[in-house]
């Protein structure tokens, strides 16, 4: 579906060299399709010679049929003043920028584009990221199709309503922040009972991953594999009520809850 296209990729940090790579290597288009920019484009024509590197974002967007944006929140309103009288009519704008609405982008761009709101996060950079997508106004089912397409070069994805985003932003797009502070705590713990840092980090580590890899493949319940850990009187049963009497469950959704409400203030702060 993307052979046909030229993508342009506006601000190519970790999100968009993660999402080069992952077009490239799925062979979903060939490298002179893609038109990628940052403020020092140098170390980004070293990684990726064969795609055009630069720092014009006018350039980069004059004929492009797939307009990347992924700059910083705050950087936006200036490139997007840079761009609007350049990016081509028919052209498909996907965002990832936290906290800005498609009704937003759209009044910036003063024209009646076909934008898809995208949340994607980190673990992109090794193909396992997990991408929400809404479409705007004016998003039709292939363009949400094309969407798709890109962000599962670098993991999966799933399409919600855009009301739901700053939820996806408070739950996914931050969730990577609190898997690494799970990972952190269970490190030093083990440090703490005598396990080598670099043993008990790559425990942690690969328990985490191999847990949600189990929750993933097995379909069951969080709940009930949970159970089959838990033997009566035992250590793991021991570990959770202690978890429980500390409010794990409880502060997680408070996080969540927090970074959500956190995402709508930056939607309010770009009306």
């Amino acid at each position: 579906m993307l052979n046909d296209h030229t993508i342009a990729i506006i601000g190519a940090g970790n999100i968009g060299r993660a999402l080069i790579g992952g077009l490239l290597s799925g062979h979903d288009l060939d490298a002179t399709q893609i038109r990628a920019t940052r403020r020092t484009p140098g170390p980004l024509g070293e990684q990726f010679p064969a795609i055009r590197a630069g720092a014009d974002n006018v350039a980069a967007v004059a004929d492009a049929t797939i307009v990347v944006l992924a700059v910083k929140p705050q950087n936006a309103p200036a490139v997007l003043a840079e761009i609007r009288d350049h990016v081509a009519p028919a052209a498909l704008l996907v965002s990832v920028l936290a906290g800005v609405t498609t009704d937003s982008l759209q009044r910036a761009l003063g024209q009646e584009l076909a934008i898809v709101r995208a949340m994607p996060n980190t673990p992109m950079i090794v193909d396992e990221g997990v991408t929400a997508i809404a479409g705007g106004r004016f998003a039709t089912s292939d363009h949400l199709a094309l969407a798709r397409r890109i962000f599962e070069a670098v993991g999966t994805v799933e399409e919600v309503s855009e009301p739901l985003m700053d939820a996806v932003t408070g739950l996914s797009g931050s969730g990577p922040a609190y898997v690494y502070m799970f990972v952190e705590a269970l490190t030093d713990a083990g440090v703490k009972q005598g396990i080598p840092r670099p043993v008990a980090f790559r425990l942690a580590a690969r328990t985490v991953f191999g847990a949600a890899r189990l929750v993933l493949e097995s379909g069951k319940h969080p709940a009930i594999l949970r159970d089959e850990v838990t033997t009566p009187g035992g250590t793991a049963i021991a570990a959770v009520a202690e978890l429980e009497s500390h409010g794990l469950r409880t502060m997680l959704i408070n996080a969540v809850a927090t970074a959500t409400a956190r995402s709508r203030e930056l939607s309010e702060l770009q009306e």
